[in-house]
């Protein structure tokens, strides 16, 4: 009695939503039928959870481990055709699932059957795509097919060809999609459906951005896939602030370009106009070898001449003063920051070419300045000025950016909760002692969650606020402090050396040091604080980041503190493979428990479809569970439970005629 009095009661209070909750499911047949599906699919296991971080723009390597799932189609292939295919058939089967449209059409060059072919290769994607498929939903799969193909493929998936009396059935479906010349089309749509399904969401843990050539081309991917999120690293803020119109952002974003040597993305990408800059530069730097400037860039493979080299050279140096000019008006500006210890231009001895710094003095290996007037050495020049302003109108009028910058706030945040793991960039700023740091933005103190949604609120505020007051005009300025800010939660170092790197020897001057949450991060009990600040729960809970490399190639670890922490930048990036020894990780959560996926470097698409060359992958097994994840065990699970109390308490509404069904 009492818990029919209690339903009661709840279904009184929750009267008005739940007439809502009615207009969906207008009859006691309606509700039950989704209580009973929903009841289903809580006892699915759980969908897979792919986490990449630090892609930093190399679109090729990201694009293959996003189509072979980090080797799980490999693995799957090899799981349903054992022995009974050779390893060559098996690997070009890869590849046709990686690349079907590239692969069809080298078939189609050396196969002398085609028509056999394509009945094999038809018969085999069928049993991989059952596979892949059979931890979801009939529903669920059938919103991931092709319209074009969504009936055929549903009778493929759901019927078995064991059966003597489907095997004519299946047999006749699949020789009408030859004889209709339709075989092209279906067998693309069933690789794209096998990927998809091998992937059900993508975490993206910062740093699209930046060091390589297509962070544009990652960027339409994204914006074109069916579940990702999006925890947004300070390369991604950086960007975030040049579209926004912050022009300390905007001359980062171009000098980090030069320095790579990633014009495409800018012009051809995003159609940033370079012209004036390239011209201000030839004329400015026209007797400067700008040798320290030349940019980072493998000279047998590049396609850029020696020419093409020089003029990114001064266009880099260019960019470099005025950014340190710019810098100085914000930090001037904003004294909140603390960061005069980056006013350096004021103290550089511009006849003896050399700087002081913290009483030593160092020499220069660069000591031509042309445009700096070491009078006023942080004002800019009238051709100077006028460049800022073009790029800066470029920079806020491209469409392309735009677009998705919007994607990046639609889909991205400062850090998410998900399935009790703790998922941001970079860091958790802390005390020496292992507290949380208090961090002061506009007379307010901030720590952990706090901060992070008061940094997530200033960098919205910067983009979408058309109001011209104090705060969006701080939010500007906050964009740019994150990106290199010692409390930054996005960078948190000391400082970022960029004048140091350039033009002073000495390596000493160039160290960054990195604030206590990167020591501290060992410990568990530092890491569970921070869970805990975070309301997560869970007997295995994970903090999941990326930012820094780890040095595989020395024995640094990715997983820290008895597994509650997961670091899982490898070097995507070109630049830092020396420095890691491998090009990235993939963790992979799925219903048995977590992997860590290390990547050897990708050598090319091109070779990937003509020699099937996969990425050479090594899988740990970080964590596995006792008994499988069911959906139910996840955060879904709960709001389909919520679901499900909701729907029940429909049912008894309209039993007890406080509702009255609607006719259909």
């Amino acid at each position: 009695m009492k818990n029919q009095q209690a339903t009661l009661e709840a279904i009184q209070k929750d009267m008005r939503y739940l007439e809502l909750l009615s207009h969906k499911f207008p009859t006691i047949a309606a509700a039950s039928t989704e209580i009973i599906n929903l009841e289903a699919i809580l006892n699915l296991p759980k969908g897979t959870e792919h986490y990449l971080a630090d892609l930093h723009g190399e679109y090729e390597a990201f694009s293959h481990v996003l189509r072979n799932a980090s080797g799980a189609i490999k693995r799957k292939v090899n799981e349903i055709f054992g022995n009974t295919l050779r390893e060559t058939e098996k690997k070009d089967l890869c590849t046709l699932i990686y690349y079907p449209e590239q692969k069809l059409r080298l078939v189609k060059e050396v196969e002398n059957d085609l028509v056999d072919w394509y009945v094999i290769t038809l018969n085999q994607l069928v049993k991989v795509c059952q596979n892949v498929s059979s931890k979801y939903t009939r529903s669920k799969v059938r919103k991931a097919l092709p319209e074009e193909f969504s009936y055929i493929i549903q009778e493929l998936l759901h019927e078995s060809s064991m059966d003597p009396n489907k095997q004519a059935y299946i047999n006749v479906i699949i020789s009408t999609i030859i004889d209709t010349h339709r075989a092209d089309n279906f067998i693309i749509a069933m690789c794209n459906l096998i990927q998809r399904l091998t992937i059900d969401s993508l975490h993206i843990l910062g740093d699209i951005f930046d060091r390589g050539p297509g962070p544009h081309i990652i960027m339409d991917t994204l914006c074109n896939y069916h579940n990702f999120d999006i925890q947004w690293g300070n390369h991604d803020i950086l960007w975030m602030g040049a579209a926004s119109g912050n022009d300390c952002s905007i001359a980062n974003v171009l000098r980090l370009s030069m320095r790579y040597g990633n014009l495409s993305a800018l012009e051809d990408g995003y159609g940033i106009n370079l012209l004036p800059l390239a011209t201000f530069a030839m004329e400015a730097y026209a007797d400067d070898p700008c040798v320290y400037f030349s940019p980072k860039i493998d000279k047998e493979s590049t396609t850029f001449n020696d020419k093409t080299i020089r003029l990114i050279a001064q266009m880099h140096k260019a960019i470099c003063i005025i950014q340190f000019k710019l810098e100085a008006e914000t930090i001037r500006r904003r004294p909140e920051f603390g960061m005069k210890d980056r006013l350096l231009l004021d103290k550089i001895n511009y006849d003896k070419k050399t700087i002081t710094l913290n009483g030593k003095e160092y020499p220069l290996r660069d000591g031509y300045f042309p445009t700096i007037d070491p009078a006023d050495p942080y004002r800019l020049t009238e051709e100077e000025a006028e460049i800022v302003e073009k790029l800066h109108n470029s920079f806020t009028s491209s469409e392309k950016l735009a677009k998705h910058m919007k994607c990046l706030f639609r889909f991205g945040c400062m850090y998410n909760v998900c399935n009790s793991n703790l998922l941001y960039h970079a860091s958790m700023p802390l005390n020496e002692d292992g507290t949380l740091k208090e961090i002061e933005i506009l007379g307010k103190k901030y720590k952990g969650r706090s901060l992070l949604n008061r940094v997530g609120q200033l960098i919205r505020t910067a983009y979408f606020s058309e109001e011209d007051n104090e705060e969006k005009a701080f939010a500007m300025d906050y964009l740019w402090y994150l990106w290199c800010g010692k409390d930054s939660p996005a960078f948190d170092k000391s400082k970022m050396a960029t004048f140091e790197r350039y033009f002073i020897e000495d390596k000493e001057t160039h160290k960054e040091q990195k604030g206590a949450y990167y020591t501290l991060r060992e410990r568990e009990d530092i890491c569970d604080m921070i869970l805990d600040e975070f309301d997560v729960e869970g007997e295995h809970r994970h903090i999941i980041n990326g930012h820094v490399p780890v040095k595989a190639v020395k024995g640094e670890q990715p997983i820290k503190a008895n597994g509650k922490m997961m670091v899982i930048d490898g070097g995507f990036s070109k630049a830092y493979q020396p420095e890691t020894g491998i090009a990235g990780y993939t963790l992979v959560y799925h219903s048995r428990g977590f992997q860590l996926v290390q990547h050897e470097p990708f050598t090319s698409t091109q070779r990937a479809i003509e020699e099937g060359l996969d990425i050479k992958s090594t899988i740990q097994v970080v964590e596995l569970s006792s008994k499988r994840v069911m959906v139910k065990d996840t955060d879904k699970g709960k709001e389909l439970s919520i679901q499900i109390e909701d729907l029940k308490n429909l049912l008894v509404a309209y039993r007890m005629g406080l509702i009255k069904e609607k006719s259909l």
